[in-house]
C-alpha cells in the first residue's frame, strides 16, 4: 500500500456560548479546524481532525501539506516509526510541530486499523475494554462557592472524578475551596487540582498541604513544568503525587527528565502532541519505573479518540479526561465518545479509530479543500 495524497478539509463551525468565562477564555464564536485525509493506492482512507476549538487548525496545515506532505507521497503507511525517527530533522530544520504530526501519526494509525479490518487498541494490544473517567470544566469561578456547586452538580451526574481547575484565586481561596469541596462529595470520589502552572513554590506547597489533608489523588502542574527544582523540591514535601506534564512540546523527553530527575510521581501526555505512536512510548516508558501516564484531553474528538486506543492498550493509566462542556471539542462524528450507564467508556469496536465521521455534517461546514 502507498500513500497517494494529503488534503485537508477545512471546516467552520460554530461554538455555543457556555457562559463560561474564565483565563483560557469564553467559548463562543466560530472556529476553523481541519478534517485531515491520507488517500491511499488501495482506496482506504486514514482521517484525523486538526487543531483544537481555542486555536484552530490554521497553524498546523501548512506544516502538515508543506512539510509532511512531500516525505510521506509514495511511501507505505505502515511507516510510522521512520517518521517518528525524522521528526528531530524536520522540527529543527523545517520548523515542524509536533501538534501538527500528531493528526498525521493518527490517520496513518487510521488506515492501519481499516487495513487489519480492527480497532486501534487491537493493534496495540488490547489491555482493557472500558475506562473510568474524571469530568473538568476550564476554570469558570472566582470564588470558592462555585467550585462547591460545581462539584455538587458533576457529582449529581453520576461521575466518581473531579479535577478542579481553580484558576486565579487566592492562595486563602483556593485552600478553603479544596476543604469545602472535599465536605461536599462523597468520601469515594476522587479529587484532583490543576492550577495550569499557575503558582510560584510557596503558593504550590501551601495548596498542596490542604490537598495532602484532603486526600486529593493528584496535583497536576502546580508550578511551571520547567522548574525541575520546584517539581522535585513539592514531590519530597508533599504526600499528594504530582502529575506533570501535557504543556511540553516534546512531551515525551520531558517526561524522561522527570523520571531521570525523581521529579514527579506522575507523567503526562496527550495525543495531540505525541500521536498515538508518542504516546504508547511514553506510556511504556513510565511503566518501566512503576509509574502510571495520565493521559490529558487532546481538543478535537478524533485526537481524544487517539487517546482512548491508547488508554485501552495500557495498564497505567487511570482515568480519561472527559473535559466539559463537550460541545466545545466533539464534532464531526455520526456518534461521538460518550459514557455509557455506568458512566464509563467502553472501547470502539469498528476498524481505525473507531469512529464514523459524519460526511454530511463536514460537507455542510466546509469552507474550502487544502491540497
Amino acid at each position: 500500500m502507498k500513500i497517494t495524497d494529503i488534503k485537508i478539509e477545512v471546516i467552520r463551525r460554530s461554538l455555543p456560548d457556555t457562559g463560561l468565562d474564565s483565563d483560557l477564555g469564553r467559548f463562543s464564536g466560530e472556529v476553523e479546524q481541519g478534517v485531515l485525509r491520507i488517500l491511499t493506492d488501495e482506496g482506504i482512507e486514514g482521517n484525523c481532525f486538526v487543531g483544537n476549538f481555542r486555536g484552530g487548525g490554521h497553524g498546523h496545515f501548512a506544516p502538515i501539506l508543506n512539510v509532511l506532505k512531500p516525505e510521506l507521497i509514495g511511501r507505505d503507511p505502515a511507516e510510522r516509526e521512520w517518521l517518528w525517527s525524522r521528526l528531530e530533522i524536520l522540527r529543527g530544520r523545517r520548523g515542524l510541530s509536533m501538534a501538527a504530526w500528531a493528526p498525521v501519526d493518527v490517520a496513518l494509525w487510521d488506515i492501519a486499523g481499516k487495513a487489519a479490518g480492527a480497532p486501534v487498541h487491537k493493534l496495540l494490544g488490547t489491555r482493557r475494554y472500558e475506562t473510568e473517567v474524571y469530568a473538568t470544566y476550564p476554570p469558570g469561578h472566582d470564588t470558592p462557592e462555585g467550585y462547591v456547586e460545581e462539584a455538587r452538580q458533576i457529582q449529581a451526574e453520576g461521575f466518581r472524578a473531579y479535577k478542579i481547575h481553580p484558576g486565579v484565586m487566592s492562595t486563602a481561596d483556593v485552600v478553603e475551596m479544596v476543604d469545602a469541596v472535599r465536605g461536599t462529595v462523597d468520601d469515594g470520589m476522587e479529587l484532583m487540582l490543576d492550577p495550569n502552572g499557575g503558582y510560584d513554590f510557596r503558593k504550590a506547597y501551601d495548596v498542596g498541604r490542604a490537598l495532602d489533608d484532603n486526600g486529593f489523588y493528584w496535583f497536576e502542574d502546580p508550578v511551571p513544568n520547567h522548574d525541575y527544582e520546584a517539581v522535585a523540591q513539592l514531590t519530597e514535601r508533599l504526600e499528594t503525587p504530582l502529575c506533570m506534564s501535557d504543556k511540553p512540546e516534546l512531551q515525551f523527553y520531558e517526561a524522561a527528565h522527570m523520571i531521570r530527575l525523581k521529579a514527579s510521581r506522575l507523567v503526562r501526555g496527550t495525543a495531540a502532541k505525541l500521536g498515538i505512536t508518542g504516546l504508547k512510548k511514553l506510556c511504556s516508558m513510565a511503566e518501566g519505573f512503576g509509574m502510571n501516564c495520565e493521559i490529558g484531553t487532546a481538543g478535537n474528538s478524533t485526537l481524544n479518540a487517539a487517546n482512548l486506543h491508547v488508554i485501552f492498550s495500557v495498564s497505567n493509566c487511570a482515568y480519561f479526561e472527559y473535559w466539559r462542556p463537550t460541545e466545545a471539542h466533539q464534532f464531526g462524528l455520526v456518534e461521538d465518545i460518550a459514557l455509557n450507564e455506568r458512566q464509563v467508556i467502553e472501547a470502539p469496536t469498528a476498524p481505525g479509530i473507531g469512529y464514523e465521521l459524519d460526511w454530511d455534517w463536514i460537507e455542510a461546514h466546509r469552507v474550502e479543500v487544502l491540497e
